[in-house]
């Protein structure tokens, strides 16, 4: 673990390692791709990051804690994966003027930074099945599921300019699949791969389930007012005229409890202990 001298010093000089991933987390860039505006948003973050780190690592609770070798290997691992290739990154860390070793001594900082913001929060109150319930209740609206409608459909495409693609043609040829696909409905998905000019037709016309505003608005509310297995009119938007059938209805709804009682105990201990932190670090930079 660094020391206070080592800690300070490196506190007081811009990192190279928080420019880089910074620089990759707000703009998704290399540092030297950054206009003038962006570098210096990145600067007042990572100079920001480094006030805070400073005092972290200097405080009692950073000499409690441990980084091995292995956690810094997969560290750098991590950060390599940000990268489109091995090349790629290294060269970041060249223009950077940042060397492998050099980069290991950084997060090493950096993680020993994450380990004491999370022992200082590891003892936040567990959380109960009476919290969950609560925030299930509270936040109904995150877990309500819309209707979904699966679909397929059958397109015949207007080409004014392709002889027998006029939109006279087009819609005869659409009035005639309609009438076929009325006779036996079954027939739908055989239709669609014989005649539709969707790509969806490999598929049987299956378009797949849909929400509410996800079609065409001629589509969309033709299908929101079918039943199941029922076959729409002729429907045309500007990709042509279509033919729509509603394979299954899913009515909105909302999910149970049990499927994401873990996800919220998860939130909820997350931001418990997310509170401790921010509370424990108030605390130490108000301390002189």
């Amino acid at each position: 673990m660094p020391d206070a001298t080592t800690s300070q010093a490196v506190a007081h000089a811009p990192s190279r390692y928080l420019t880089i991933k910074h620089a990759q987390a707000l703009f998704q860039q290399a540092p030297d791709a950054l206009s003038d505006a962006q570098r210096a948003r990145v600067d007042e973050v990572v100079a920001r990051q480094l006030a805070i780190e400073q005092r972290v690592l200097m405080s009692d609770e950073a000499r409690r804690v441990v980084v091995s070798s292995n956690m810094v290997d997969a560290g750098v691992t991590e950060v390599m994966s940000r990268f489109e290739s091995e090349a790629d990154f290294v060269c970041t860390l060249a223009k950077q003027g940042l060397t492998q070793a050099a980069l290991r001594e950084e997060l090493t900082r950096d993680m020993t930074v994450e380990a004491v913001l999370d022992a200082v929060s590891a003892n936040v109150p567990p959380v109960s099945k009476q919290d969950i319930e609560i925030f299930y209740r509270l936040h109904a609206d995150r877990f309500h599921t819309p209707e979904r409608r699966t679909v397929r459909h059958i397109l015949i495409t207007i080409n004014d300019d392709l002889a027998g693609s006029g939109r006279v043609a087009a819609r005869a040829r659409i009035d005639q699949i309609r009438a076929q696909c009325a006779r036996d409905p079954e027939q739908f998905a055989k239709q669609a791969l014989r005649h539709s000019e969707c790509p969806t037709a490999m598929q049987g016309g299956l378009l797949g389930p849909v929400t509410r505003g996800q079609l065409f608005p001629a589509l969309d509310a033709a299908l929101f007012s079918m039943a199941t297995g029922e076959l729409s009119g002729v429907l045309e938007s500007p990709m042509g005229f279509h033919i729509l059938c509603c394979d299954h209805i899913r009515p909105a709804g909302r999910v149970p409890l049990a499927k994401v009682r873990d996800k919220i105990r998860v939130q909820i201990l997350g931001t418990r202990r997310a509170h401790y932190q921010r509370q424990w670090l108030r605390g130490l930079i108000a301390r002189k």
